[in-house]
């Protein structure tokens, strides 16, 4: 017994959380509850996130003409001609000079025939514009004119709108830590469940769960805006579904991982004597009396506390955390990208935004597939690669087949929603349980500063059409690379403190290899 307690401290495997708390099983009625709640809870989460897609939609618009004494042939012309991408369309900024107008059509000359329109003198909206109201009853662009010489404010907009994400990203982390709150509730639910599920059931809920009730949330939100086409309207039924959120504080218990980590023993047994009850298993006397998370301190020991600063403290977890901030910023900013451009894949922006939504299901089945059977670095390092370079291809595909440039986007699209999915996952396996929150908020908050350029990265099709693929390919090539210098987490359980995730990636102890001579117990001996 001494000798197999001896083995164990050395190799730091004393009995994990999951084997401690193998006799619940994987899929009770306690599971159940976590699963289906929190999965329930985040979508609301997809309408949410992307409203600002038809708050911050651009209508069709020109300039106001006042009522004047006009002939119906100066009225039909009185706003300019101009080509854009290859196609005529009114101007959007500019009108022919009322004063002069006014005195041609008093003259009852005719526009085109006595007129040539291409000498007249132009000025621009000063009366203000009017948009049409065939697809939206109202925007914020419309509401505030954020058009012409004030269009920069519309990106502006949508950044001011993701700094709000990425504030409450960055304290979700922190305040799902200590158990004090749910401002990022996608974060938090994403945490607590990986942490409270257990085997394969952990896998199905970071991937397939509450990543697929994202993307219900999100194809709901085209259906919420076309029966809702104010803006106002939809932000306030967008917002609502958060009330929801309030009795899952009696529903859903705290991390018993969480607490263990925090030294409160005594919480966690019975947050588990509850499950046992709930699953119908009969729970052990003493639950967590051999649980250590170093090999040296038991439970009862509370660890010290932890914040963003222990992501830098050394250099392997230095290094795995700004790999991942990179990949994080390059795959979000790819998937926002894509989804803020999604409303031009047809002429109806309902029906693109719901395609550009369905596209994510079978990202997120692949990712499940991924994470079931399949190790994490080639996964993910393929997914993004792939996205990447369907964008590269769009700048290849002749003009005449638009059809393919919108089916390669549509594949960026599913491979950033693959990738995105195996991340958060990924990120929850590499970062011990006192930071696992902190990790995964710190490098959400990180992936938010890409949602926040997301909009103006897309203005610099002004200057060239694909240099936005161009950049977004780009990132998405350099992070795949990047994450081929991570540590490998496939089939191995939850790290649980500091000296664990440090073991990721070096040689295994020798009690796991396989090897006949000389045994595992003695050759360990021989080393104590």
């Amino acid at each position: 017994m001494y000798k197999k307690k001896k083995i164990e401290e050395h190799c730091g495997i004393m009995n994990t959380y999951d084997e401690t708390t193998a006799f619940l099983g994987h899929w009770g009625r306690f599971q159940q509850i976590v699963f289906f709640l929190l999965c329930a809870s985040t979508i609301p989460n997809g309408s949410g996130v992307l409203s600002i897609i038809f708050v911050a939609a651009i209508p069709s618009h020109h300039c106001l003409v006042p009522e004047l004494n006009l002939t119906q042939d100066w009225l039909n012309v009185i706003i300019p001609i101009k080509v854009v991408n290859g196609k005529q369309e009114l101007s959007k900024c500019s009108r022919y000079r009322l004063d002069v107008v006014r005195n041609l059509s008093a003259q009852a000359l005719i526009p085109g025939r006595d007129i040539n329109l291409t000498d007249l003198e132009q000025e621009g909206c000063l009366d203000g514009w009017s948009y049409s109201r065939d697809i939206y009853q109202s925007t914020i662009v419309s509401e505030f004119d954020l058009v012409c010489s004030e269009q920069w404010k519309q990106p502006f907009t949508s950044t001011l709108y993701f700094l709000g994400v990425l504030v409450g990203s960055f304290f979700s982390g922190q305040l799902s830590d200590s158990g004090l709150g749910q401002i990022g509730n996608y974060l938090s639910a994403f945490v607590l469940g990986t942490e409270t599920l257990t085997g394969n059931v952990r896998v199905l809920f970071s991937s397939l769960g509450v990543c697929l009730c994202f993307a219900i949330g999100y194809m709901v939100l085209p259906l919420l805006a076309y029966f809702l086409r104010d803006w106002k309207s939809l932000l306030l039924a967008v917002a609502l579904p958060g009330l929801l959120y309030i009795p899952l504080w009696w529903f859903i218990t705290e991390s018993p991982r969480w607490l263990l980590s925090q030294g409160r023993v005594e919480e966690a047994e019975a947050i588990v004597r509850n499950a046992a009850r709930k699953n119908k298993v009969e729970a052990p006397r003493i639950i967590f009396q051999d649980y250590s998370t170093d090999g040296k301190s038991t439970w009862s020991k509370k660890e010290e506390h932890h914040t963003v600063f222990d992501l830098l403290k050394s250099h392997n977890i230095r290094a795995t955390t700004l790999i991942l901030c990179l990949v994080w910023f390059s795959q979000v900013t790819g998937y926002f990208g894509l989804s803020l451009k999604s409303l031009q894949l047809s002429a109806d922006p309902y029906i693109s935004c719901f395609i550009s939504a369905a596209v994510e299901v079978p990202g997120y089945i692949s990712s499940w597939l991924a994470l079931r059977y399949f190790p994490r670095r080639p996964s993910a390092s393929s997914a993004m690669l792939l996205g990447g370079v369907s964008l590269f291809f769009i700048q290849l595909v002749p003009q005449a087949l638009p059809e393919v440039s919108v089916a390669l986007e549509m594949l960026g699209k599913y491979s950033f929603t693959t990738s995105s999915s195996l991340m958060f996952a990924y990120t929850a396996e590499l970062y011990p349980t006192v930071l696992r929150s902190t990790a995964t908020g710190t490098c959400a908050t990180f992936s938010r500063v890409g949602t926040c350029i997301a909009p103006f990265l897309l203005q610099l099709s002004v200057y060239n059409k694909y240099l936005p693929y161009i950049i977004l390919g780009t990132l998405a090539v350099v992070s795949a690379f990047a994450t081929l210098f991570l540590p490998e987490s496939f089939e191995q359980p939850l790290p649980e403190t500091f000296q664990q995730m440090h073991k990721r990636g070096r040689v295994k102890c020798p009690c796991n290899t396989r090897t006949e001579t000389p045994e595992p117990a003695v050759l360990l001996e021989s080393q104590l």
